[in-house]
């Protein structure tokens, strides 16, 4: 009897478990790996040559301020192609993280007061289609740096 009061009790909370869980448990996985910041480890499995000479090859402005690439997409290691790109164009990177937003749906860089020019550039430097648009109030990330969150490629 206890047995069986065991098995009904498992039963019940399988079934618990089956109702009220992630219908796609990839997508909890996904979503718990974009929260930490692209590791220096993945950055080095995937070096591009082409865009490490470029990079090198190119000064760093130090009256611009750095650029914090976010990859906000569902396009893996996007965050870091965009800041190599950016880095070749003669702009200081921080290191590259994943952003949860659905509120971002383009190629966006975000400015504070008195960074509006220097968003502008960049967006132009990048080419195709980047909007340039205000530091929303609640976006705290990179603060005083220009956020660039890419969803796409360009």
């Amino acid at each position: 009897m206890l047995l069986l009061a065991i098995a009904v009790v498992f039963i019940g909370l399988g079934w618990h478990s089956a109702a009220t869980g992630d219908s796609d448990p990839e997508a909890g996985l996904e979503a718990a790996q974009s929260r930490q910041p692209t590791s220096s480890s993945s950055e080095a499995a995937t070096p591009s040559n082409a865009s490490t000479s470029a990079s090198t090859s190119v000064s760093v402005d130090p009256d611009r301020p750095q650029v914090c690439v976010f990859n906000a997409g569902a396009i893996g290691g996007l965050g870091q192609t965009y800041a190599r790109q950016v880095e070749g164009l003669g702009w200081d990177t921080a290191t590259p993280a994943n952003l949860q937003s659905a509120s971002i749906t383009e190629n966006t860089v975000f400015y504070s007061s008195g960074q509006q020019d220097a968003a502008e550039q960049l967006a132009e430097d990048l080419g195709g289609d980047v909007s340039v648009d205000p530091r929303p109030p609640a976006f705290d990330e990179c603060p005083r740096g220009l956020p660039l969150i890419v969803v796409t490629r360009q």
